[in-house]
């Protein structure tokens, strides 16, 4: 009797359609870790926005709205981010993944340093307060307002 031969060879399995296995060459590919921050991923689509009006694609905000199927008001917040000092908007979009939890900075705790339109002053709220509302409240000794059952102010 022969001896039997063996080959020896890494593989992995995928799930394909209809919940089927199937066998592909080679070590699994390396899933990324963590995840690109909610407030990056809204400043690329202010960027994506602003193209799509100005090459006419959309006429207004409106549009935009009606295309995405958000308000005209969420429009605005999301394009408001287009007013921060082009140093922090590539902070933001440098920001390191988030690999667990809630993102550490959220679009509406920039909401009152993108408000303000003059780049040095955003700078200066960017670094006494770079990445939460509840600093927002600290820094200019407001009363923080009580937060609702359902996790929102």
């Amino acid at each position: 009797m022969k001896p039997a031969i063996q080959h020896t060879a890494r593989v992995h399995f995928r799930r394909a359609s209809h919940g089927q296995k199937q066998v592909h060459a080679g070590e699994a590919p390396k899933n990324p870790v963590g995840r690109v921050p909610r407030v990056a991923r809204l400043l690329a689509l202010a960027h994506r926005f602003q193209r799509l009006i100005e090459t006419g694609v959309a006429a207004d905000y409106a549009d935009l709205a009606r295309l995405g199927h958000v308000t005209r008001a969420r429009v605005t917040q999301i394009m408001n981010l287009l007013s921060l000092a082009p140093d922090l908007q590539e902070k933001i979009l440098c920001w390191p993944p988030v690999t667990s939890g809630k993102d550490s900075i959220s679009e509406r705790g920039l909401r009152f340093v993108v408000a303000e339109l003059d780049w040095q002053t955003q700078r200066v709220l960017w670094n006494r307060c770079p990445h939460s509302i509840e600093c927002f409240f600290n820094a200019f000794q407001i009363d923080q307002p009580r937060l609702l059952t359902n996790g929102e102010y």
